[in-house]
């Protein structure tokens, strides 16, 4: 197969894996595996196709057994905490709420029901900390006063 073949494969396989598919890394040693044959291409070295192909399968097979966990490690390890949902936010309630007790609040445009968890009783139309969101249910807490 001709060098260029080789770079335009690599080339399809590295953005098809930046462009389609959720970053797993396979298709990234793969097409660097033909980048690399093809680069040899062009720098001169002549081989027969059975030692492309050859080169071209033990390049991928090796870079992905031993680069595919720590790369994939790498670009993952940013994303170990993140906040999801509303926990930390306040809400003004509207009535009393005695512990364990529910009511309607308003909370980001929508309406909720919204149980005190706390140990103390919330005040009318004092905020509260939501602590947890349990299905379409804010659990909220006094603030501390």
């Amino acid at each position: 197969m001709p060098w260029w073949a080789w770079i335009v494969v690599g080339a399809l396989l590295l953005g098809s894996e930046l462009s389609f598919i959720d970053a797993q890394f396979y298709l990234v040693f793969v097409g660097t595996a033909a980048l690399l044959v093809g680069l040899l291409g062009l720098g001169g070295v002549a081989m027969p196709d059975w030692l492309q192909w050859l080169s071209f399968a033990i390049l991928s097979i090796a870079s992905m057994l031993l680069f595919r966990r720590q790369l994939y490690d790498l670009t993952r390890r940013h994303n170990e905490h993140v906040e999801i949902g509303p926990a930390g936010e306040h809400v003004v309630v509207p009535t009393e709420l005695e512990p364990g007790a529910s009511c309607r609040v308003e909370f980001r445009g929508s309406t909720w029901t919204a149980q005190n968890t706390g140990d103390r009783p919330i005040t009318a139309n004092a905020q509260a900390r939501i602590v947890n969101v349990d299905g379409l249910t804010l659990q909220v807490r006094p603030l501390k006063a």
